[in-house]
């Protein structure tokens, strides 16, 4: 059976690691515990994740407003109606308007099941997931951890944890993804409730 986070297992794993790991205690008790961030299951979300790839959120979420004004719904087959210059104007760069399209011929030829990873592991999921052009590791990681909830993963390649890592941790300076990686390897199996505890802090900031 394929374990998931909830607001309750958010908790109690975040109750353990506060227990082992004192600078993440610490941020739990200046700010309380962090949200679950969930998001819904499909299309609409996984765009969304690929809008903020790079950008800010607030220029992701911006962008992405735009598009559910345009489209109302947004599905693969409503998305594949908008033409070049319709999601410049959204807030598409090139890059991500092709990104859009793979991911939306995808899921209509049937050869992405989006509906279906909830039912696969974790590396099964990624694998799945960085078929589709401008899909890696981390949008396959974020999906994989703000979607499917899934409670062991790690985003690398995640800017604002790098930087709370530093804070938290009282680091010198904020450290390389592999070095973060490494870290949060104390973590497991909770790096996803970590990975929520810092970015809880980051964003207090």
């Amino acid at each position: 059976m394929i374990e998931m986070l909830d607001e309750a297992r958010l908790r109690d794993s975040a109750d353990f690691l506060t227990e082992h790991h004192p600078p993440l205690a610490a941020v739990i008790t200046t700010y309380g515990y962090p949200p679950l961030w969930a998001r819904e299951h499909g299309f609409a979300t996984l765009i969304h994740i690929i809008l903020e790839q790079q950008v800010s959120l607030a220029s992701a979420l911006s962008a992405f407003k735009k598009l559910e004004v345009r489209l109302g719904t947004i599905t693969p087959e409503n998305f594949m109606t908008l033409d070049d210059a319709e999601l410049k104007a959204i807030g598409f760069s090139r890059q991500k308007t092709r990104y859009g399209r793979d991911l939306a011929h995808r899921i209509l030829t049937g050869a992405l099941d989006l509906e279906g990873l909830a039912n696969l592991p974790d590396e099964q999921v990624r694998t799945e997931l960085i078929k589709v052009k401008g899909i890696g590791i981390w949008t396959a990681n974020i999906y994989l951890l703000m979607v499917l909830c899934r409670p062991d993963v790690w985003p690398t390649g995640d800017r604002a944890l790098a930087v709370a890592a530093k804070n938290v941790l009282g680091l010198d300076q904020v450290p390389t993804y592999p070095e973060l990686d490494e870290i949060a390897l104390a973590w497991q199996p909770h790096r996803a409730t970590a990975a929520r505890i810092l970015w809880h802090h980051y964003l207090q900031k």
